[in-house]
């Protein structure tokens, strides 16, 4: 049997096979009606299939090719009553897999339907609606078709929007109005949806604005000048001053966001749609009701609302102030800056000085409720010609200073009387503002309100007694302290300055003194009318026989001033001592006692002017010398 299987000649037995009853043609004819039934897929399209199975891990999809395709049940979790017959689409990943399957996938079939939805929303000009999932930085995200796009905070609503929490899960009508492919980014808008209809209602509005029309709006927005109202669709600014007839430094202190105001259209600009709102305006002005008792001489209280430079303003009564001038806080003439002596808030009393109601206007005082200085009865004798008096410096100037004696009198003390011996060009030189300083009284003008005050006449003119020490042809030791244009000045004994031109500073080896460097110089010139010394170190060596018999006695070296009692220095041997001018009794003293002997030389009562006629002409510098031992 095997045998003759294995040699059965197949070719040669009449056997037909399946198919061998249709022709060529007829074959043809089949195989194209077989493809007729098959659809044409290419990958990366969008197709709609039908279920046709469901099993635990994947739903079997025909979408009318040669084989079905499968489908993750998980991407079917938001449609849990799937079933089989229902139609689906699909994205096609894959004709053929390594698995010889079809790959499809319902997820990115719906991302791809989405962004066609989207873009043909953005090109058609379409409204779509969407689900707030959640906030993000400057906006909101907004889910449609499954893409989440950008809603910017300024494109929520035509007003600002202060919570963006309060939207989150709503649904939303939005616009597109931007899509960026490369960053898969949306931006999306519901701004825009209502401002055609508040264009229109802008324009309703504007069109039957007034001024003087009264109109109800929504405070939608503060500012520290003012707020803005929403008036239905236009906005109005209601500036601060227009809020109340009282002062307020913010209109929070009055107002509040989201706040239904009544307002009155003060201004309107058609060409800049600008409106100008006022509140305050809706109620009479408190001037209108200011009591008649309020008087010039009528005495207010009130609380400060305003310090400015000039002044400060006091309110009596809300939207009712008067100003109170710097000069009229104090009898003093040194107030310069009101917060040094007024503060916001503080409440005081004053007097009415000016009062126009017809013009609002009120100008109120405070010294007036003290007695002035300068009329007080015992003026005259307090503040007598040559009466002492210690006072306060409140101002400097180039000509001298004014010092405060008590509030409201002040006096000047000329920059010629302050000192007996210094050439002072400017008070700051001698004293600083806000120092005490003594003074004497010059002169009295009460009805002027004048007072002329000297510090140097507190001392006695030294001046009369330099008169003798400092005679023109002495020699005194003097310290160069500086130098100036035409020359150098120079410090002699008693504090007093002497001047020496240039010409007249050179040393011997012909070399120039430096300042602080201490020479002999002789008295060319003593002016006691102008308080002038002009000095000559070149005399002192070119005048061999004075320089000699000068050396014989030096004079005394000395710095210091005498208005401050400062020091002055001599030398005596290796002994150094210091004194002061302080005492002048001591100098005029010295002045009797030259004069004595000058008397007694006169009598014939001195043995060496008696005997030796021929010593007569050195009698003045002998004094001189003489003097200078006394000071010594």
């Amino acid at each position: 049997m095997a045998n003759t299987q294995e040699n059965f000649n197949w070719d040669l037995a009449d056997v037909k096979g399946f198919g061998d009853e249709y022709s060529k043609e007829d074959k043809a004819n089949m195989a194209s009606m077989y493809e007729d039934t098959l659809t044409q897929v290419n990958e990366r399209e969008v197709v709609t299939g039908t279920v046709v199975g469901i099993n635990d891990r994947d739903v079997i999809l025909n979408i009318g090719f040669k084989s079905d395709g499968l489908v993750s049940t998980s991407e079917f979790r938001d449609t849990p009553d799937l079933k089989v017959g229902d139609e689906v689409e699909v994205y096609i990943e894959e004709q053929e897999n390594a698995q010889g399957q079809l790959v499809l996938s319902r997820k990115k079939a719906k991302i791809v339907k989405a962004w066609e939805k989207i873009q043909h929303a953005l090109d058609f000009d379409e409204v779509i609606e969407g689900v707030i999932k959640r906030r993000t930085k400057g906006g909101l995200i907004c889910d449609i078709y499954g893409v989440e796009a950008f809603l910017p905070g300024s494109q929520i609503d035509v007003k600002p929007i202060r919570d963006f929490d309060v939207f989150v899960g709503k649904h939303m009508e939005v616009k597109v109005v931007k899509i960026n492919y490369a960053n898969d980014n949306v931006v999306v808008s519901h701004k825009v949806l209502i401002e055609k209809d508040l264009e229109e209602q802008k324009a309703k509005i504007l069109d039957n604005l007034e001024k003087g029309q009264v109109l109800e709006g929504v405070i939608k927005n503060m500012t520290n000048f003012g707020v803005f109202i929403d008036l239905g669709g236009v906005d109005g600014l209601l500036h601060i001053t227009d809020i109340s007839w009282g002062r307020i430094s913010h209109p929070e202190e009055v107002l509040n966001l989201d706040q239904k105001v009544n307002i009155v259209v003060l201004d309107f600009d058609e060409d800049k749609k600008r409106i100008s709102l006022g509140m305050k305006q809706l109620t009479p002005h408190p001037w209108d009701s200011l009591t008649e008792d309020i008087q010039v001489g009528s005495k207010v209280k009130g609380k400060i609302v305003n310090v400015a430079d000039y002044g400060a303003f006091l309110e009596i009564m809300p939207g009712v102030e008067g100003l109170i001038h710097v000069s009229e806080m104090s009898w003093s003439q040194h107030l310069r800056n009101p917060q040094d002596f007024i503060n916001i808030g503080d409440e005081l009393e004053a007097v009415v000085l000016t009062l126009d109601r017809n013009d609002r206007k009120m100008s109120l005082g405070i010294k007036q409720l003290t007695e002035d200085p300068w009329t007080k009865q015992d003026i005259l004798t307090k503040y007598a010609v040559g009466t002492k008096h210690k006072g306060i410096v409140r101002n400097l100037t180039n000509f001298g200073l004014f010092i405060e004696l008590e509030e409201g009198i002040d006096g000047l003390v000329h920059v010629s009387d302050l000192s007996w011996t210094r050439k002072i060009k400017h008070p700051s030189e001698f004293v600083k503002v806000g120092d005490e300083l003594e003074v004497q009284v010059l002169e009295l003008d009460v009805d002027n309100r004048r007072l002329a005050l000297g510090h140097k006449q507190l001392e006695e003119n030294p001046w009369d007694t330099f008169e003798d020490v400092f005679p023109a042809g002495s020699v005194h030791k003097g310290t160069l302290i500086n130098k100036i244009d035409k020359g150098a000045l120079i410090e002699l004994p008693y504090g007093i300055e002497g001047f020496a031109s240039y010409k007249h500073l050179a040393k011997e080896d012909g070399s120039e003194p430096e300042v602080g460097e201490a020479l002999d110089f002789k008295v060319v010139e003593f002016n006691k009318d102008d308080r002038r010394i002009v000095l000559s170190h070149t005399n002192v060596y070119s005048e061999p026989e004075e320089k000699e018999k000068f050396r014989k006695k030096p004079a005394p070296a000395s710095t210091g001033s005498t208005g401050g009692g400062a020091s002055k220095r001599k030398q005596s041997g290796s002994n150094e001592e210091r004194s002061t001018l302080g005492d002048l009794a001591a100098l005029s003293n010295l002045k009797e006692q030259m004069q004595e002997e000058q008397k007694k030389a006169r009598q014939g009562e001195t043995p060496s002017t008696s005997n030796n006629d021929e010593q007569q002409p050195d009698d003045d510098s002998k004094q001189s010398a003489e003097v200078e031992d006394n000071e010594e």
